[in-house]
């Protein structure tokens, strides 16, 4: 646990297990503690699910809280972190000695120099090409220590951990800093992720999370879709939230897959391939929005007591929209707003009334009961 966290009154709050994570859009790290607090009010939850669960913040926090765990997104990424730290049960002293071993290889061109390394005054890349070449040298060997699923998963978690900690990027593999940023002239280094003891009990679901939700009943839900921008000028071709991450795919399947684009995506990580409805922010034949049709199937659907859902002011749903899904299936019981300007929560309410956001860019955290 990390020091608990002040509340809106500047006195202590609920603990926060500490977690960890790649720099990346979506992460949850700044909405943990309000997360956390949320569940910790309820009575009578022991099985939980986090929906979308990306770098799987969340994920952590339920498991060190003693939750029954369920993780679940429809990326391999995340699957590997989530099976690092809900299932791996090896001694840290079996994989540190592993670590030890693919630090020490001798580096040398590749697959991963030729597409994503760069010389101090080459082509825009991620990463320089002195850790690209540790890179192939280190993702070659993984493959031949022929380990296990679990124990793959931390070593590949430490990998991309050791890769996000110098690449030259704001946090994904769309696009590529004109100049390097300052931690990519560091050198890569594998270090152990901090797991923490647990009971095997957890589960992981890498797939579509309508299978996820059909097939189980939970106590708690934690949904947090990858909503479509609000940006009327946005167009169809946009990037895609699958492919923001391609480079960690690409690492963990090691298939080497044909690439396209200035910053070599993978092919299958083109719009019309990787679209999530979550993220389809045009409309049906109805003029509804896509991306709203599937949230309130996706909340229908859902077996599940409690569904805490997050919306960011930034999306493409409005207000009267998501308190339209939600009443149709159950019962608002609170809405926080957190505004990231001032870091606090803005307010805290057990009415079906919307908070206004005043053109501000919040976050907001629904909470449901069906």
């Amino acid at each position: 646990m990390i020091p608990k966290q002040l509340n809106i009154f500047g006195e202590p709050d609920v603990a926060i297990p500490k977690t960890e994570g790649i720099k990346y859009a979506g992460s949850k790290l700044k909405i943990l503690p309000y997360i956390i607090k949320i569940i910790s009010e309820l009575n009578g939850v022991k099985n939980v699910l986090d929906g979308f669960s990306g770098s799987t913040r969340v994920s952590q926090a339920f498991a060190k809280l003693e939750y029954n765990t369920t993780s679940s997104d429809i990326a391999i990424w995340s699957e590997v972190f989530a099976t690092c730290y809900l299932k791996s049960k090896k001694p840290d002293a079996f994989y540190q000695e592993i670590i030890d071993h693919l630090n020490n290889l001798k580096e040398y061109d590749g697959w991963y120099t030729e597409h994503y390394g760069a010389e101090l005054t080459g082509t825009k890349r991620p990463f320089q090409a002195k850790n690209t070449r540790k890179l192939d040298a280190i993702r070659e060997e993984i493959e031949k220590l022929n380990l296990k699923w679990e124990d793959k998963c931390v070593i590949l978690t430490s990998l991309i951990y050791a890769l996000d900690s110098v690449d030259s990027t704001l946090g994904h593999y769309v696009s590529y800093l004109s100049k390097w940023s300052p931690r990519s002239h560091n050198d890569m280094i594998l270090k152990l992720p901090n797991r923490f003891d647990h009971n095997g009990g957890h589960r992981i679901i890498c797939g579509d999370i309508f299978n996820t939700t059909s097939k189980n009943k939970f106590d708690f839900v934690y949904f947090d879709p990858p909503y479509g921008s609000n940006n009327e000028k946005m167009p169809p071709s946009r990037v895609r939230y699958a492919s923001y991450y391609h480079i960690w795919t690409t690492i963990i399947k090691h298939d080497k897959p044909a690439v396209f684009g200035k910053v070599n995506r993978r092919e299958d990580s083109r719009d019309l391939e990787s679209a999530s409805l979550f993220e389809e922010f045009r409309k049906d034949e109805d003029g509804n929005f896509i991306a709203m049709k599937a949230l309130r199937k996706l909340i229908q659907k859902t077996n599940a007591r409690y569904i805490l859902l997050s919306y960011s002011s930034g999306g493409r749903a409005t207000k009267q929209e998501l308190s339209d899904i939600i009443n149709e299936s159950g019962k608002l019981l609170k809405v926080v707003e957190i505004d990231y300007k001032k870091n606090v929560m803005a307010n805290m309410r057990w009415t079906n009334d919307w908070i206004n956001s005043d053109g501000k860019y919040s976050e907001y955290l629904f909470l449901m009961e069906k």
